[in-house]
């Protein structure tokens, strides 16, 4: 956390946070997530620390745990957003600006073996071949426990954030139980958050040899679209 906040501190993104925080604060609406995208630089957080430069690019959504560790403490420290009351209302986004350059960063869809376990940073290209319209889902809800007598029937102990990957079930469902004392779970819909989503289908680069007419060693291929959700 330590050599978290460093990085922030001498990136600027310190100063952004802050500001961002500043207009939560300033905003009359009432959020039970409050979302902050962190702009990162693998290769100045390695060195600073490899063990959390490597942990950021392989690991990512666990690292952005330890900078949604450093904000809470930020915020509480320097008074910076009033309504905030638990640290599972902070969502962070860790946005890389560039991958290291090497081929195990590339994602390519027309190579074998397939890494479906990994859920680090990838590079993907490829040609969009039609794109949806952009609709909204759910970033983040609040839940409240039905049952009145119980301590998390208010607060905000439930706070659901949408994690890259997951469906939108995961986020919003209503079977969804308390853990204190098994009442099922109520989402409390003024505090629910949206955000925009977007369908883009792609094809890889490859496809253009074969639009071309070039021929191969291979007589029999074939060319599948891959969908990519943009959030």
């Amino acid at each position: 956390r330590e050599i978290a906040l460093v990085y922030l501190d001498r990136s600027g993104g310190l100063q952004k946070f802050v500001h961002d925080c500043k207009k939560y604060n300033d905003s009359k609406q009432s959020y039970a997530v409050y979302r902050f995208i962190i702009s990162i630089n693998p290769s100045d957080i390695a060195e600073l620390d490899a063990t959390l430069g490597n942990y950021i690019l392989h690991n990512p959504i666990q690292a952005a745990q330890i900078f949604q560790s450093v904000c809470f403490i930020a915020i509480k420290t320097l008074s910076l957003i009033e309504q905030l009351q638990t640290e599972a209302q902070i969502s962070i986004l860790l946005k890389p600006t560039h991958l290291p350059p090497l081929p195990s960063y590339v994602l390519s869809l027309s190579a074998f073996p397939f890494n479906y376990t990994s859920q680090r940073f990838y590079m993907s290209e490829g040609i969009a071949i039609a794109m949806g319209t952009v609709t909204k889902y759910t970033q983040g809800a609040r839940f409240l426990c039905t049952e009145e007598t119980c301590p998390f029937s208010e607060g905000f102990r439930y706070i659901r954030v949408h994690l890259p990957g997951a469906t939108e079930s995961a986020t919003v469902r209503n079977d969804f139980v308390c853990s204190l004392c098994s009442s099922p779970l109520q989402e409390d819909m003024k505090f629910r958050v949206l955000g925009d989503k977007q369908i883009v289908e792609m094809i890889d680069a490859k496809v253009l040899n074969a639009l071309k007419g070039y021929s191969n060693a291979k007589s029999h291929f074939r060319i599948q679209a891959f969908t990519v959700f943009l959030r």
